[in-house]
C-alpha cells in the first residue's frame, strides 16, 4: 500500500496543500492523521480520481498541451444557448463555470454528469475531455 504526504497527494489533484489539508480535516478527502502530518493511501485518492488508468496519467492527461493547469471534475450544469455554453463543473466541492463555444461542447460531447478536465491557461478556461471515463 503506496501512502501520500499532503504535499504528495496536491500535486496529484492538484489543489496546493493549505487546501488538501483543510479537505481532509472536514473529512472530504480520505486521510489519516499520524501526529501533524496527513498521510493518503493512494488507492483512496485513485478510486476517486474515479479512472482506470494509474493517478499519474490521469494527473497529465494533455502531454502535448502547453497549459499545466488541469483540474479534474464533473459537469453539474451545462447550458447551451444559440452560439454559446456555459459550463459549470464541480471540482471537488468548488464550483467553476467556464463559457465556451456551443460547438465546442457538442464537438466534445459534453453531458451532465460527464467527467471533463478544466485547463486553465492566463486568464482562459478551457473544457477538455481525456482518459477519464
Amino acid at each position: 500500500m503506496e501512502t501520500l504526504t499532503a504535499e504528495e497527494a496536491a500535486q496529484l489533484l492538484r489543489p496546493n496543500v493549505k487546501r488538501i489539508q483543510s479537505l481532509a480535516r472536514e473529512g472530504k478527502l480520505p486521510a489519516s492523521r499520524v501526529g501533524r502530518k496527513w498521510l493518503f493511501r493512494r488507492t483512496d485518492l485513485d478510486r476517486m480520481l474515479a479512472t482506470d488508468h494509474p493517478a499519474s496519467v490521469a494527473a497529465e492527461p494533455f502531454a502535448a498541451l502547453s497549459a499545466r493547469n488541469h483540474l479534474l471534475g464533473r459537469i453539474t450544469n451545462l447550458r447551451v444557448e444559440g452560439i454559446m455554453a456555459e459550463v459549470e463543473i464541480d471540482i471537488g466541492g468548488q464550483k467553476l463555470v467556464s463559457v465556451i463555444t456551443s460547438s465546442s461542447a457538442v464537438r466534445i460531447t459534453l453531458e451532465v454528469w460527464k467527467k471533463v478536465y478544466a485547463i486553465m491557461k492566463s486568464t482562459e478556461v478551457l473544457i477538455g475531455r481525456g482518459p477519464v471515463e
